[in-house]
C-alpha cells in the first residue's frame, strides 16, 4: 500500500527544519547504505546521532503520533530515528531495495516493514527528485508538498531521479509494523476507514459496532507485540 499522509508538518515548521538544516554540515550519504546501496546512491545526508538530528527527527515524530490516517496505515510499533537527506547537482539514488534490518542506537534491531519519505522542499524550488516506487500494482512517481508523507513497504523497489535544478530536502525512516503482513495491514486500513465514515454518518450504529469488533479481533489474530 502506498499512502499519502499530508500535511504532517505545517509551514512554519517546515521552515524552521530548512533553516536549521541550512546550517548543518552533511556527509556523504552511503555511509548508511548497504552494499548494494552504496553503489547506486549519490546525495548528501545529516550525520547521524547528533543533537541536531535528534531534535527534528523527536518533533517530526511527535507530528506523526497526532495524525490519524498515519497510525490507522502503519500501525506502528517501532520507529528508527529519523535521517536526513538532500539531493542537488544530480543526485540521485538508483533503483535499490531497503534492508531487512536496521540496527536501532540501542543495540536492538528493527524489521523495515514500511518505508517513509517525508519531503522539506516544495516541488518547485528544485527538478528531477521524484521518488520512484515499483510494486505489483505498477511504478508510481512521487513528488509531494513540503510538509507532506509518502507511506510505502519497504520491500518495495524504489529509486529517486537525479535533481538537474535547485536542492530536494526531505526526512526518511523506516518503522516496524504491529502486523508485519501488507496485505493483512492494508485490510484493516481499509476496515477502519469505512468505520469511520459510517461513524460520522450515522453514529455508532449496531452495524458500526459489529465491524469494530471485526476489526479488533482481526487486530488480536494478526497482531505482534
Amino acid at each position: 500500500m502506498l499512502l499519502h499522509v499530508p500535511e504532517v508538518l505545517d509551514a512554519a515548521a517546515v521552515q524552521a527544519m530548512r533553516t536549521a538544516l541550512a546550517a548543518a554540515d552533511w556527509e556523504d550519504g552511503r555511509s548508511t547504505a548497504g552494499v548494494q546501496g552504496a553503489a547506486v546512491k549519490r546525495n548528501l545526508q545529516l550525520p547521524t546521532g547528533t543533537p541536531l538530528a535528534r531534535q527534528l527527527g523527536q518533533q517530526i515524530l511527535a507530528a506523526l503520533s497526532r495524525s490519524a490516517l498515519f497510525h490507522a496505515a502503519a500501525l506502528p510499533r517501532r520507529f528508527e530515528p529519523p535521517l536526513f537527506n538532500r539531493y542537488e547537482g544530480g543526485g540521485q539514488y538508483d533503483m535499490h531495495v531497503d534492508s531487512a534490518m536496521r540496527m536501532l542506537p540501542d543495540g536492538s534491531s528493527l524489521r523495515t516493514d514500511l518505508s517513509c519519505t517525508l519531503f522539506l522542499t516544495d516541488p518547485d524550488a528544485y527538478d528531477g527528485g521524484e521518488l520512484v516506487v515499483s510494486d505489483t500494482y505498477g511504478t508510481h512517481e512521487v513528488k509531494l508538498p513540503a510538509g507532506d508523507l509518502i507511506l510505502y513497504p519497504s520491500s518495495s523497489l524504489h529509486r529517486v531521479e537525479p535533481v538537474t535544478r535547485g536542492a530536494r530536502i526531505g526526512a526518511f525512516f523506516w518503522l516496524q509494523s504491529l502486523v508485519r503482513d501488507d496485505t493483512e495491514r492494508h485490510m484493516l486500513f481499509e476496515l477502519d476507514q469505512t468505520i469511520q465514515k459510517l461513524r460520522a454518518r450515522g453514529g455508532d450504529s449496531a452495524e458500526v459496532l459489529s465491524l469494530t469488533a471485526l476489526y479488533h479481533n482481526l487486530v488480536r489474530r494478526w497482531a505482534e507485540t
